[in-house]
This record gives C-alpha cells, structure tokens and sequence, in this order.
C-alpha cells in the first residue's frame, strides 16, 4: 500500500520530504503536487523503475518523459544549451514550461526521443517539490498522472492513493494543483539559427519568454 504524507504547499515538512527522497533512491515511485498538475516521478537512471512507470501509465518507448530540475545549473549535463537558448530557459525557469533541448550523450536512450535524440525539462515553480529535488541531488523523470484510458490528470490525492496504491510507494498531498498543462516550446530550432516553435500552448503564457 501506498504511503501518504500530507505536506505544506508553503512551509514543507523537511522530515517528510527526505523521507521521500530516500524512497526515490530506493527506488519507488511517487505522486508528486507540481505548478500545473500532479506527476509520477522516479529515478532517471533505474531502467527496471522506469519500465515499471511506464506499465503505469501505460505507454510505450514512443513517449518522451520530462525531466525535473531543480535549477538551470543542472540542465548541462543533459542537454546541449547554446547563449540564446539559456536567454529563453531563464526567462521561464522555475515556471509551468517544458522546453525540448538536443540531448546530450549522458542521458540514457531509454528516456529521449528515439529517432530525434530530444528530451524535455523542466523546472517547477512548487517549494515542496523543489526541495525534493535538492535533497535527490539530481533530476527526476516525469510524466503527468493521467490514469490509462483517460485524458484528464487526476487533482484529488486522496483518488490517486485509491486508485494506484498497489503500484507506487507514495502520494505527496500538498494540496490541489492548476489542472492546466505546462507550455511547451521546442528550443531545438534554434540550435541551426531558427526560432522556437511552440509545441503546446498551456499555462505559462508565451509573452513571458518573448514569443
């Protein structure tokens, strides 16, 4: 069964989220509040758990997942940043945008787009999930919780426990989120001397990056 911890959306419980992080590191999966909608997050580099939370969501190899950052500095080692990329990324971190990047060769192939060599990342605008993040000392992989068969995420901590509490180790309940995906823009172009192009246009309005 599924663990519950009930977290304040300003001031975070640091007992329960190191409590979290250990869980991570071994290896779990958790249901996390984020600045647009609630996620499964897990390691990057555990390739059984990653299998395992795509059986959950029920999607195939095909689906980019997201990193969580915790800040810009990590972006480095996952994906190749040029000046006027880092111009747009620090003008919508932290902030409800996922922005697709060239991968590096340090992410694993399991987690980028398999024919582009892409991966999506974000930083979220949420203090608990946040600190989560620092106290991982390094990204997590996401994916939005919207159970199999359904097209909306679920809002309600206490449903998600319900309703997936044999297959993941945590729910973290801080609260209600948005409900309103994160904007994407695919920064790739920019790489070769065009523009951004906007994938999906969400909560994070796009006059905030210039575009």
């Amino acid at each position: 069964m599924a663990q519950y911890f009930e977290v304040h959306p300003d001031n975070p419980q640091p007992r329960l989220l190191k409590q979290a992080a250990a869980m991570l590191k071994d290896g779990g999966i958790l249901a996390v509040p984020t600045d647009s909608s609630y996620a499964f997050v897990c390691q990057l580099d555990n390739k059984q758990v990653v299998d395992r939370l795509r059986r959950i969501r029920q999607i195939d190899e095909k689906r980019m997942l997201t990193l969580l950052c915790s800040d810009l500095s990590q972006l480095a080692s996952y994906a190749m940043v040029d000046n006027h990329q880092f111009r747009i990324l620090k003008l919508g971190t932290p902030g409800p945008y996922t922005f697709i990047l060239d991968a590096t060769k340090e992410v694993p192939r399991r987690i980028s787009h398999p024919s582009r060599k892409t991966i999506g990342l974000r930083v979220p605008d949420r203090k608990g999930l946040l600190m989560l993040l620092e106290l991982h000392g390094e990204p997590l992989l996401s994916t939005t919780l919207i159970p199999p068969g359904e097209t909306e995420p679920l809002n309600d901590p206490q449903e998600i426990r319900e309703r997936f509490e044999s297959q993941i180790e945590l729910v973290v309940d801080a609260g209600p989120c948005p409900l309103e995906p994160t904007t994407i823009v695919d920064l790739t172009p920019m790489g070769t001397g065009g523009a951004p192009v906007v994938v999906r246009e969400g909560r994070g309005p796009l006059a905030q990056l210039g575009l």
